[in-house]
């Protein structure tokens, strides 16, 4: 996010605000925030801090135990690649592998274009269809690492679609 603007940090307070009446408010106004931002970077966990009387680390250990929070912008696009057993035992590895080679990134990290990103997942409930592969909630199911590229071309295609 960089540096926050003015109307950032009072939106941010007002998140927090909103819950203030809340016992544990934290996974709420946590919630919010990355709804509202699509990430929870430091600078804004000590804004959320001073609000709420939590601390910086308290606040960080929940952005970083939940996988749904993230401290980096995601793209466009969220890969989720499913490395539960069902999924890693029919070689969820390799399709992993494939998308970060493709895209020329980690799980947890964003291409420069702001496209994708990967998300490496425990498990998403789609074992029948393992292996699985999440994209913004679509399902690919029993992907082989020669679907990976065709999957990539699908929303890059997208792209050029909307741009026409």
């Amino acid at each position: 996010m960089g540096h926050l603007s003015e109307k950032a940090v009072r939106r941010i307070e007002e998140i927090c605000d909103s819950h203030s009446k809340e016992n544990t408010p934290l996974i709420m106004i946590l919630s919010d925030i990355q709804n509202e931002f699509g990430c929870i970077p430091i600078e804004v966990q000590e804004i959320v801090s001073v609000k709420t009387g939590i601390s910086v680390a308290e606040i960080f250990g929940v952005v970083t135990f939940y996988s749904f929070f993230s401290l980096e912008p995601h793209g466009k696009y969220v890969i989720g690649c499913c490395l539960g057993t069902a999924c890693y035992v029919k070689g969820s590895q390799k399709i992993i592998d494939q998308f970060c080679d493709l895209l020329g990134i980690q799980p947890g990290q964003t291409t420069e274009d702001g496209l994708f990103s990967i998300d490496a997942l425990r498990c998403i409930g789609a074992c029948a269809a393992a292996p699985a592969v999440t994209i913004n909630g679509k399902i690919y199911a029993r992907v082989k690492p020669a679907d990976v590229s065709m999957i990539i071309a699908e929303y890059k295609n997208k792209e050029v679609g909307a741009h026409v």
